[in-house]
């Protein structure tokens, strides 16, 4: 089967059901912003994903990429499986028991002693996510990507139906029926003056149901552990969970230092998280298709890395991924106004001036993810710690050079935080490729790389430069914009033959 049409199709399976039920999980974000929480609650929410976020790579420290690389190599794939799978399970034991001890004094340190139950619910929330992703990874290993795409969904819509449930028609039920049999069984398991927890409870709720969806995936299996493996899949992993973990520095760490850098009080630094953070989560749309094809383009690029005419694979496919994220930005932004801000509530907007960069910054990282094959394909993982690394210093000392300036500066707040991932992420892209071309050479299309993302930046500046006080005529001009790229695209792709591999 022709590479570029299986990489499609995959990322298709993977990709559809993802999107489409993960765009009804953002669709959380206009029920949080549209009056059920305050900018600060909205804050709490996103502060306490971000430290998750954090955690969650450690916790897995690479034994998913590990996974798949020695999934290729060992003939005993189960042994691989197990061994991934018990190393998991014993270090993610350790995690439960140290914060179910200490709740109290892991929530001072980070400053929320008021809430020491966030504590053991986001415990075991990461253990049942840590548990499900050495299952998902055998999934997509065993090229099962609809049933992987199913149990997302459930998992997605659990949470979003609970979500439902505990924040809009608890309460309606509550109010409706006061003084009926109804309102006083709802209130058995309803608190008032519960919000933020009920988003807590929801996903620790869904990430259960996940893990059970996924017994197949371990109650048949052969337990052993191999300690030689181990260690080598350790000494695999470990570059890569440095590298995860700055990573993740990179995507995260600006809300946190946003709440303890901003010269204000600490509920005005939660509430600038709040409206920073619902403007950063209109990037979804270049998110979810970045996530979709990362699912199915790993375990791809791994299955070609033996294939004589693999890097000409590689550096096609990549042609392909840049005509997607810039088709992405451009809609996204010739459309933000129109449709994708209206997404957050109208207390939440005054950071739209973050929402481009974000784009540009996540549609850099997506190039990066394609560009970053060739340390793992050559097994030279410490590169891609290295340059992670780099991108994290250039976050950290960004973010921390930026956020506390005073509003007199042109950069400051969290346009510093903005721009400080757009500055990480097109550093790692740069290097990724200077130093990938060193030890794994792939013949990647330069002028297109520049040309389709040039252009899609010249008409987005053309759209922000022309605006017209009928929304209408502004709409269709946008949709002649998006018709004049669609169009240059496919005529330059047309005077391509295709290529047999």
């Amino acid at each position: 089967m022709n590479p570029f049409k299986k990489l499609a199709g995959q990322t298709a399976i993977y990709g559809i059901p993802s999107i489409l039920v993960r765009f009804l999980n953002y669709l959380l974000v206009p029920l949080y912003t549209y009056g059920l929480l305050t900018q600060g609650e909205f804050g709490v929410v996103n502060l306490f994903y971000s430290y998750v976020a954090l955690l969650m790579v450690i916790l897995t420290y690479g034994m998913e990429t590990a996974f798949f690389r020695f999934s290729e190599t060992e003939t005993d794939k189960e042994k691989v499986y197990s061994t991934g799978l018990i190393s998991l399970m014993v270090s993610t034991g350790l995690m439960l028991l140290l914060t179910n001890l200490f709740p109290k004094t892991i929530a001072g340190w980070l400053q929320y002693p008021q809430y020491p139950n966030f504590i053991q619910w986001f415990a075991w929330i990461m253990a049942l996510d840590v548990i499900s992703a050495i299952p998902f990874a055998r999934l997509r290993a065993l090229n099962r990507p609809i049933w992987f795409s199913v149990i997302k969904s459930v998992n997605i819509l659990t949470l979003v139906l609970l979500n439902l449930f505990f924040l809009l028609l608890c309460p309606y039920l509550v109010q409706r029926f006061e003084h009926h049999w109804i309102g006083a069984a709802v209130q058995i398991i309803y608190r008032s003056d519960w919000t933020i927890e009920y988003i807590f409870i929801s996903n620790l709720i869904a990430s259960l149901v996940t893990l059970i969806l996924l017994l197949p995936q371990v109650v048949h299996l052969r337990w052993r552990f191999d300690p030689v493996l181990w260690k080598t899949m350790i000494i695999y992993s470990l570059p890569l969970m440095i590298a995860g973990m700055a990573g993740i520095v990179n995507e995260t760490i600006d809300r946190i230092l946003l709440r303890y850098l901003l010269p204000l009080s600490p509920a005005d630094a939660e509430a600038q998280v709040g409206i920073y953070s619902a403007c950063y989560k209109i990037a979804v749309l270049m998110v979810l298709f970045i996530q979709a094809y990362r699912f199915a383009a790993e375990p791809f690029f791994f299955s070609q890395m033996k294939n004589k005419d693999a890097k000409l694979v590689y550096a096609r496919i990549m042609d392909y991924f840049i005509i997607v994220v810039s088709t992405i930005f451009l809609v996204s932004m010739l459309f933000l106004d129109t449709i994708f801000i209206r997404l957050t509530g109208p207390e939440f907007r005054s950071a739209r001036a973050v929402i481009p960069i974000l784009m540009l910054a996540k549609l850099f990282l997506g190039i990066y993810f394609n560009l970053s094959i060739w340390y793992k394909l050559t097994g030279k993982t410490l590169w891609g710690a290295l340059i992670t690394l780099i991108g994290m210093i250039i976050t950290l000392t960004l973010n921390i050079y930026w956020i506390p300036l005073s509003p007199d500066h042109l950069i400051h707040g969290y346009m510093g935080s903005a721009w400080a991932t757009l500055a990480c992420y097109t550093a790692m892209m740069c290097l990724s490729y200077l130093i990938g071309q060193k030890y794994y050479p792939i013949p990647y299309n330069l002028k297109k790389f520049f040309g389709y993302i040039g252009l899609a930046l010249v008409l987005y500046g053309i759209s922000a430069l022309a605006p017209f006080e009928q929304k209408l005529t502004g709409i269709g001009f946008n949709l002649l914009l998006l018709g004049v790229f669609i169009i240059t695209v496919y005529l330059i792709e047309l005077r391509i033959p295709a290529r047999k591999f």
